[in-house]
């Protein structure tokens, strides 16, 4: 699944929010972008601040979503997606909306969601991403020559490389492997390792696993030695303080910047049009779903 991504649309979004309100958004947004693939943790907790001060617009429902999709939060996540597609009427969140319910343990949901209407609105790359999540859903359920069926398409057959190629080609060379069809599964795996240039899979590691090559290392021993004695001699850097969200006995949103030590007031309540129920939700951190795994 693809991340969540500050582009046109959502500064357009936040258009609608007083500009003070919206740049302080907009910066807890970037750092959602930037960080949750490095540390979804500490997207999700930027993505929580974005929430508190403007719950109402599409793109930071989005976002929340995003961030705890990728942190395992999959109702809270399904909950934000629902949301953000309600919103703004858009069916491209379909598939990881079904991703979710694999996550919460219900592939037959997932797989009812992809023979929905809103399958035929996606563009290709996101039907694409509607097989993988149906495909997944049949080999969590144990049918893995179905999930070997769903996955055979035009897209797996074309030579021309698109985004999500290496991915399909990956997914289909697992579905081989666990449909016990493994001499099969070498030849995707290879297919899936060509098309893989950002690196998005590990088909070139899973090709060299069938084959049965074995990586050393070559480096001097003596070497290896010395370098692990430079580390052990290296002093430990300072970690730096992480941004952090509390609420002080006022009840008043607050925060603390890296490097800052004084906090901050964060934003005006006044500013802010959150209904007093969602903000006590909010606040006392529920809806948080259940870890996928």
């Amino acid at each position: 699944m693809t991340g969540f991504e500050l582009d046109a649309d959502v500064r357009q979004d936040l258009k609608s929010l007083p500009k003070t309100l919206a740049d302080d958004v907009a910066r807890n947004l970037v750092m959602v972008a930037r960080t949750l693939d490095s540390d979804p943790e500490e997207g999700y907790q930027y993505s929580r601040v974005a929430l508190r001060l403007a719950s109402r617009v599409a793109s930071v429902r989005e976002a929340a979503g995003f961030a705890s999709y990728m942190t395992q939060r999959y109702s809270e996540a399904l909950t934000e997606f629902r949301a953000a597609k309600r919103m703004t009427g858009r069916v491209d969140l379909w598939p990881v909306m079904a991703d979710c319910e694999r996550g919460l343990g219900r592939p037959e949901r997932a797989l009812a969601m992809a023979g929905e209407p809103e399958v035929k609105q996606l563009d290709k790359a996101g039907q694409v991403e509607m097989r993988l999540v149906a495909a997944g859903a049949r080999s969590d359920m144990g049918q893995f020559d179905a999930a070997v069926v769903t996955l055979q398409s035009p897209e797996l057959a074309s030579n021309a490389v698109h985004p999500w190629t290496a991915r399909l080609r990956y997914a289909y060379a697992e579905a081989l492997i666990a449909a016990g069809r493994a001499d099969e599964a070498r030849e995707w795996f290879a297919k899936a390792a060509e098309a893989d240039t950002d690196g998005a899979t590990n088909a070139s590691e899973r090709l060299a696993e069938i084959d049965g090559l074995e990586f050393t290392d070559t480096m001097d021993p003596e070497v290896e030695d010395e370098a692990e004695g430079a580390e052990d001699e290296a002093p430990e850097a300072e970690e730096k303080p992480r941004r952090k969200v509390s609420v002080d006995d006022t009840g008043e949103d607050r925060v603390i910047y890296e490097d800052e030590e004084d906090v901050e007031e964060y934003y005006d309540e006044d500013d802010l049009e959150i209904d007093e129920a969602d903000e006590h939700e909010l606040r006392d951190g529920k809806g948080n779903g259940d870890d996928r795994r």
